[in-house]
């Protein structure tokens, strides 16, 4: 991880299509783009790649969320459970169309727990998301299962785990649909962009209007407006140059990039196997890891802290998720004062009240699992210096 180790002709041969007919936009020109349409080529084949009727690109895995949401009809008073875990994004999305995030446990996949989710279901609760994060599975077929019984769709966030399996099915085609991220350090990248993948035509229908004003392109396949908008939406179009990066990433996707982590994620898990005590995070399928990331436990906040300190020294610094500000929620010291450009304060102040208020210490099951957990992104190409260097830093970690 991520895509861009792996950059190379292919990619610049997609990209050189694109200026040969000056067309940057995915849609219309019909004349002068002679037949490139690298975005909904893309779509095309990222969609049958993932064994899903419809995909819909956009212009991040961020946008992605939002625009699943909005076509899912999630809005204002509605509650959209996600996991302690995750990335801002995807509490963000949540509270961009308006709605309310409420946060439940992980357990020892570092994703949502099951059990937990449950009591966590209201009668406002209008969509689940669950993230599959750091590459693997979440435990899909028990969130689904539960979401049925109360009639709630899932969203499968699976920005960070594109390629990724659970017994043979892709991630992101479990729930009504599933978004991902292309961004810069992605297992495949198109430096910004993302895609929502989808089984229900309708849904589909409904996120492409939305991401480009409102326009219909069902009846206008490779242009736009071919009749009346049905409702408002905004501009999230991913354009032809990552559209064409995109295509060239995809055809790596397996072969290179994820046969390659899942090499080098079995030397570093060799090499941690060292540390004293270890325990390496349940991966509830290994045959469907996308090897992003390997990540695992030590039996105190304060072990951690010994081990990264011989880590860093040693050039090989792991991350330490409990205090991580990225992925963490009780580190984010924006969402818990309540901290937004709008004046008034919104989404997380309306009429000069907090809308809700988060404890950082509501969650102590994920707590005491991502207090004690370190983590080594996992690259696609490593030098054999590198191993060794690896393996070194983590013998004398052991002794910490």
């Amino acid at each position: 991880m991520p895509g861009f180790e792996v950059f190379g002709k292919e990619e610049e041969q997609e990209i050189q299509d694109v200026l040969k007919t000056g067309v940057l936009f995915r849609y219309e020109f019909a004349a002068e783009r002679q037949g490139v349409y690298k975005v909904r080529t893309f779509e095309e084949k990222f969609a049958a790649f993932c064994g899903a009727s419809f995909a819909q690109a956009v212009t991040s895995g961020t946008a992605a969320l939002k625009v699943a949401l909005a076509a899912l009809g999630v809005g204002p008073g509605d509650e959209v459970i996600t996991q302690a875990f995750t990335f801002v994004a995807t509490w963000e999305a949540i509270l961009e169309v308006g709605a309310t995030p409420v946060f439940a446990e992980v357990d020892a996949t570092m994703n949502m727990d099951p059990a937990n989710l449950e009591t966590k279901i209201s009668a406002n609760t209008r969509c689940i998301i669950p993230v599959h994060m750091l590459g693997a599975q979440a435990r899909i077929e028990e969130i689904v299962a539960i979401a049925q019984k109360y009639g709630i769709p899932v969203l499968e966030d699976t920005a960070q785990s594109a390629g990724g399996r659970y017994k043979g099915q892709h991630l992101g085609t479990f729930g009504a649909c599933g978004t991902f991220s292309f961004d810069s350090v992605k297992t495949m990248t198109t430096g910004e962009g993302g895609m929502i993948i989808t089984n229900d035509g309708e849904l589909w229908r409904g996120m492409s209007e939305y991401h480009d004003h409102g326009h219909d392109h069902q009846a206008n396949p490779g242009g736009r407006g071919g009749e009346k908008r049905r409702f408002v939406g905004s501009n999230y179009r991913m354009m032809e140059i990552q559209g064409a990066i995109g295509l060239a990433q995809l055809a790596k996707l397996d072969s290179v990039i994820i046969a390659g982590q899942k090499k080098n994620k079995a030397a570093f898990k060799e090499a941690a196997a060292v540390l004293p005590g270890v325990q390496f995070r349940e991966i509830i399928d290994q045959d469907g890891d996308s090897a992003t990331h390997l990540c695992f436990f030590l039996d105190s906040v304060e072990h951690c802290q010994r081990v990264n300190e011989v880590l860093a020294a040693n050039g090989c610094a792991a991350t330490y998720f409990g205090a991580n500000s990225w992925h963490y929620y009780p580190r984010w010291e924006h969402l818990l004062d309540g901290k937004t450009i709008s004046r008034e304060g919104w989404p997380l102040t309306a009429r000069g009240k907090r809308r809700f208020v988060y404890d950082p210490a509501a969650l102590p099951q994920s707590a005491g699992f991502i207090e004690r957990c370190l983590g080594f992104q996992i690259p696609v190409r490593m030098s054999d210096e590198r191993l060794g260097q690896m393996r070194a830093a983590l013998q004398q970690a052991a002794r910490a």
